[in-house]
């Protein structure tokens, strides 16, 4: 950027289900929340020390980096694939999220690096390994993989897969939240294809983080007694035909089955252990394009917040560390080798509680019978809106950078 930082207001410009501005102080603001939890929960005895996250820059990723970082002052490389500020126009979300993390890990003398790039291809796998072997001392002993992409392209053959939210058997009509406007209405989802169904199987399976764990153990880089994790969802029956039977579900059977290879070829090698997570419902940019997804979510938020259960990002992945994977032993995991911290979602109550609900939810009932308002303000928040102590009229440098990627 040179010596000049080019200064504006920024306000929050939505189409569709994205937000296609984002507030730098907001997103650092968010950051510094999500780290102050995870130091008010003390240290994580027996946490990761050496971790790499793939897809690293919100989210769940990003939860996962926060709480390797500062629940366990693990070194940590972030990979993502993000959109950097310039001096006319803020960057993406997560390029903000990473620049106030980068800041706050060095504050605290944590090494922190990121690479922004393809994650799919080898290029970047190579680049990781470097600064894993020279940096992070040659070994990791927990990768995370916590990619959300709408499209791959194969580093071997060049072709492009890109993925579609579409069932797998006939059309699925339900109830929609139009978050835009506010309307409950119906939407019918379309039967995918073949080809459809394969292509969303190659960008959302296990393909890619197979071939990760592939080449971090061709490199040597894989530390004794390793865990490798990747998320996942389940949800409720109400949206098993566009999710769990539809061809994202089909995706993340593919994911089950890739862990079952990753996780006996880590015990065989290392001790180690590979395994998917299963999360709750939550507002973040993937789901917020699943339809069916928001309207259930405002509900369920508006039951878990009611009965004290209702957890974000970090607080599922600071559980799911403390509680599940760092305790001294195997993780309970149920009938397919899943962990579940997705359990006080489904809960008997709260589903039958949800479920009564969406029967009787409408567009004039919305804000009395969901937690829609709720919804809405996560929503925001991901894109640094809406943050206390953030002064939203003052003037902000949108060329703000990770320290590793440029930035001061």
């Amino acid at each position: 950027m040179g010596g000049f930082h080019a200064i504006m207001i920024i306000q929050p410009k939505i189409r569709g289900f994205i937000c296609i501005t984002s507030h730098p102080e907001g997103c650092a603001a968010n950051v510094r929340e999500q780290i102050d939890y995870v130091k008010s929960k003390g240290p994580i005895a027996g946490g990761p020390k050496s971790v790499l996250v793939i897809g690293s820059s919100a989210g769940y990723g990003l939860a996962s980096r926060i709480v390797s970082a500062f629940g366990s002052g693990a070194k940590t490389l972030g990979l993502f694939f993000e959109k950097p500020g310039t001096e006319d126009r803020p960057g993406s979300a997560g390029w903000y999220n990473t620049a106030a993390f980068e800041k706050a890990a060095q504050a605290e003398g944590l090494f922190a690096k990121s690479l922004n790039g393809d994650a799919f291809s080898h290029e970047l796998k190579a680049q990781a390994i470097e600064i894993i072997k020279n940096e992070m001392g040659g070994k990791v002993d927990m990768v995370i993989y916590s990619l959300a992409s709408p499209r791959r392209t194969d580093p071997d053959t060049g072709e492009v897969y890109k993925s579609v939210l579409k069932t797998t058997g006939g059309d699925f009509t339900n109830k929609n939240l139009n978050t835009d406007k506010g309307l409950v209405e119906e939407v019918t989802i379309g039967a995918a294809t073949p080809e459809e169904i394969d292509h969303t199987v190659k960008v959302m399976g296990g393909d890619d983080w197979e071939l990760w764990m592939n080449a971090l153990e061709g490199a040597g880089v894989l530390a004794e007694g390793v865990k490798t994790v990747a998320y996942s969802y389940i949800g409720p029956k109400l949206t098993w035909p566009i999710y769990t039977d539809g061809t994202i579900g089909r995706a993340k059977k593919d994911l089950e089955a890739a862990c079952a290879r990753i996780s006996a070829k880590l015990g065989a090698n290392h001790g180690g252990a590979a395994y998917v997570s299963v999360n709750k419902a939550l507002v973040t940019q993937a789901s917020s394009a699943i339809p069916v997804v928001p309207l259930y979510i405002s509900i369920l938020y508006k039951d878990m917040k009611a009965r004290g259960t209702h957890e974000g990002c970090l607080e599922q992945i600071q559980r799911l560390f403390a509680e599940r994977l760092y305790t001294g032993e195997a993780p309970a995991v149920d009938e397919a080798g899943r962990i579940r911290i997705d359990d006080w979602e489904m809960r008997e109550e709260t589903q039958a509680a949800v479920a009564e609900i969406w029967e009787k939810v409408t567009t004039e009932t919305i804000d009395e019978l969901t937690d829609f308002q709720g919804y809405k303000e996560e929503f925001l928040r991901l894109f640094g809106f809406g943050l206390k102590g953030v002064d939203y009229g003052a003037e902000s440098d949108p060329s703000v950078a990770p320290p590793s990627l440029g930035g001061a």
